[in-house]
């Protein structure tokens, strides 16, 4: 992969995570690392800087990371809907993992962070890009991750009525 091609923004209001952040980044090659405080400014970054992949912290104020996620995700003069969303945070409880998710959040960083977990979130997100939905109540990356072939219920999309690879029909 070539890190020194991707334009990075962070978003979190506390300035020594943003500097652990980019030190991993730089270590790992990332030359341009853009900053945000919270998830207002993201979005005027996002609209002055093209950017790769967006890391953003979930418990900010004014304006949090699902917040943010969901403004980026949905609204109509977003910058970039379409951007990959890493969630970095400490509050990784299952509901709080659901929660970003369901408004569009790629991948999920817990604290602590290491340059392991950076390093294989964004690998992730730009050697496995998930293709984009869209639904009446949900625009983001397609949230399941893989075809399990011994689901038997039922199909909730209308490609899923088409076989899947492996599937008992």
């Amino acid at each position: 992969m070539r890190f020194e091609l991707l334009k990075i923004l962070l978003v979190d209001d506390n300035h020594h995570m943003r500097v652990l952040l980019t030190e991993i980044l730089r270590a790992i090659g990332v030359r341009d690392v853009f900053e945000a405080t919270d998830g207002a400014e993201a979005l005027k970054s996002l609209r002055v800087n093209q950017i790769d992949i967006i890391m953003t912290d979930l418990a900010m104020q004014p304006l949090d990371g699902i917040d943010f996620v969901r403004l980026l995700r949905n609204s109509p003069d977003s910058p970039n809907p379409m951007a990959p969303v890493i969630m970095i945070t400490g509050h990784s409880t299952h509901r709080r993992v659901q929660e970003a998710r369901d408004v569009g959040v790629n991948e999920f960083l817990s604290k602590p962070v290491t340059a392991r977990g950076v390093l294989s979130r964004i690998a992730q997100v730009v050697d496995n890009p998930r293709p984009y939905v869209r639904t009446d109540g949900y625009f983001g990356p397609d949230r399941r991750r893989r075809a399990d072939p011994d689901y038997t219920g039922p199909r909730r999309r209308a490609a899923d009525n088409q076989p899947v690879e492996g599937e008992k029909t």
